[in-house]
């Protein structure tokens, strides 16, 4: 008789102590008919938050709750409790959340108080409000297992630097959040703890590899969540989520104290990954970024760059902005262009000059991410399955492969390219009839609407900023209409395989297009790099434009 392999056993283990931690009251008492595919209304309807606690989850964002807490409007203890119920809940229905430490936040937040009370003076900027956090970052006593087996079982001894900081300004930290097997997929599902379900739309991807954070965040488990992206994952759920979300430039948020499945120090030669917020409002992200950045964390971690936030760059009194409309390897799908086109002409018709860029460049980042992504074989990834006997998920097992690590040689020969390619792009940044210097230029976060579950087509639109280091950021347009049904796929022929499994996402012969209804349109922002403020400047103006023509902006 066949035995069950040791991960199922520590899989069942796991998902047992994870719901322990949901206090019994919070239970839902039935849950939502499979039919249901929009969840977000359940926290309203389940009983569970009263409506004071449905105000605080609903009616305020990061900054506002820093604010009405520093003014003794709310106090730290009921925003907390507020959030932890909604991300108790969050779980019952999405699947979001993998370590739970409610009971820890819930003290923290009272010792918050009764300081304020003391001394008349807030922790911090961040002081009272609940951040949620990517399962990947050490928090002490609990695991950062990543969806693998043969990780879990082992908490961390110390804070991830990042962590130790949030603290200091007075974050209060709750739970950390679901992510994809090997963090190297952009639909969040795992061995351990199963897969993410995204609120607006659960046949719809969350997308990854933070997507357990987005998926918490646009169900208001939480306002404020941090992510990590080397690909787009955090672009990516925010995305799916109809939310904001901002990948800086690798120097500039202290990465360090996080597991990855990687050996240490892998990242410095290949591509090292960002830290970033996913927010229901933009001007959290600033909160987050400014708040980190002020703290000079580059004092704790070498491979930070120096720069408080005032020094990281702006846009000019007279902002000139460039939209890229195609990366050359995979056409934006109907719905897409449409939705960009939209951004470019709310942007003109305001009186902003948008000019057209043509970056010929851009069709050679992907294939030369990709030689990096691979440059360790995944050995050690591989291993800590193999010790449990943990199978790769059903969509990574067609994908990846363990491999031989790359040669010294062919490592210096792709950094050497990278370097050609990234001086050929710095042409992008100057308007070749002016010379003027482009603020920002818009294009998509990825060439279609959010796809349904595990059919994310490419990366090339999100993983290029990786490779070239570009901050970035996700803007929410419009939710996806009915009329939007209707575009039409141009019958030009397809430039490559990835374009022709792009074109099977709008083809009504391959896919239900109402799929994406109740999903949002989104556009991409970019900067040059290590210009974080430049980019949230920019990201900022584009917003208000937008809802000012009040375009139908996604509504949380």
């Amino acid at each position: 008789m066949a035995t069950d392999a040791p991960w199922q056993a520590i899989a069942l283990r796991k998902q047992a102590q994870r719901q322990s931690r949901i206090p019994s009251a919070w239970l839902l008492k039935t849950p939502p008919l499979t039919s249901i595919l929009d969840v977000r209304s359940i926290p309203r309807t389940s009983g569970i938050l009263d409506s004071h606690e449905l105000s605080i989850t609903e009616n305020y964002d990061a900054t506002s709750l820093a604010d009405a807490i520093r003014s003794h409007q709310l106090t730290a203890e009921e925003v907390t409790i507020a959030f932890c119920k909604r991300a108790a809940i969050a779980q019952q229905v999405c699947n979001c959340l993998t370590e739970i430490f409610f009971d820890k936040a819930i003290e923290r937040a009272k010792l918050l108080d009764k300081e304020y009370e003391r001394t008349g003076k807030t922790l911090g900027p961040l002081h009272g409000v609940p951040v949620s956090l990517k399962d990947s970052f050490n928090v002490t006593g609990f695991d950062s297992s990543i969806g693998i087996a043969s990780l879990t079982g082992k908490p961390a001894k110390e804070n991830a630097l990042l962590i130790d900081i949030l603290l200091e300004q007075g974050a209060v930290l709750y739970c950390k959040t679901n992510i994809p097997q090997t963090l190297m997929a952009l639909d969040s599902d795992n061995n351990v703890f199963g897969r993410v379900l995204n609120p607006r739309n659960k046949l719809a991807t969350a997308g990854g590899s933070s997507g357990g954070e987005g998926a918490l965040v646009a169900m208001r488990g939480s306002v404020l969540g941090v992510g990590t992206d080397v690909g787009g994952s955090v672009r990516i759920p925010a995305m799916c989520g109809g939310l904001y979300g901002i990948k800086p430039s690798a120097e500039r948020i202290p990465y360090v104290g996080q597991e990855n499945g990687s050996r240490k120090g892998a990242s410095n030669i290949g591509l090292p990954a960002s830290v970033g917020p996913i927010a229901v409002s933009l001007r959290d992200c600033e909160l987050f970024l400014k708040t980190v950045s002020d703290a000079r964390p580059w004092e704790q971690d070498p491979s930070l760059a120096y720069g408080l936030w005032s020094e990281q760059g702006s846009i000019e009194r007279k902002p000139l902005l460039g939209v890229i409309r195609q990366d050359g390897l995979i056409t934006p799908l109907p719905p897409v262009s449409k939705a960009l086109d939209e951004t470019v002409r709310s942007l003109r018709s305001s009186g902003l000059e948008v000019i057209e860029i043509d970056a010929p460049a851009f069709k050679k980042c992907q294939s030369l991410a990709n030689k990096f992504f691979g440059i360790d074989g995944g050995n050690r990834m591989f291993d800590l399955l193999e010790a449990t006997k943990e199978p790769l998920t059903t969509w990574l097992s067609t994908r990846l492969r363990r491999g031989t690590p790359i040669s010294l040689d062919r490592l210096v020969d792709i950094h050497a390219q990278k370097v050609e390619l990234e001086t050929e792009m710095l042409k992008i940044w100057r308007d070749p009839r002016t010379g003027r210097q482009i603020d920002a230029f818009i294009c998509p976060v990825a060439p279609h609407p959010v796809p349904p579950i595990d059919r994310w087509n490419g990366v090339s639109y999100t993983s290029s900023f990786v490779l070239l280091d570009y901050p970035a950021g996700t803007l929410p347009v419009r939710d996806f209409r009915e009329e939007d049904l209707n575009c039409v796929l141009s019958d030009s022929k397809p430039l490559g395989s990835w374009d022709k499994i792009n074109r099977e996402l709008w083809d009504e012969k391959t896919i239900d297009r109402r799929i994406y209804l109740n999903t949002t349109l989104s556009v991409q922002v970019v900067a040059p790099k290590l210009q974080e403020r430049r980019l949230y400047q920019a990201m900022s103006l584009i917003d208000s434009i937008l809802q000012m023509k009040s375009i139908g902006r996604a509504k949380l």
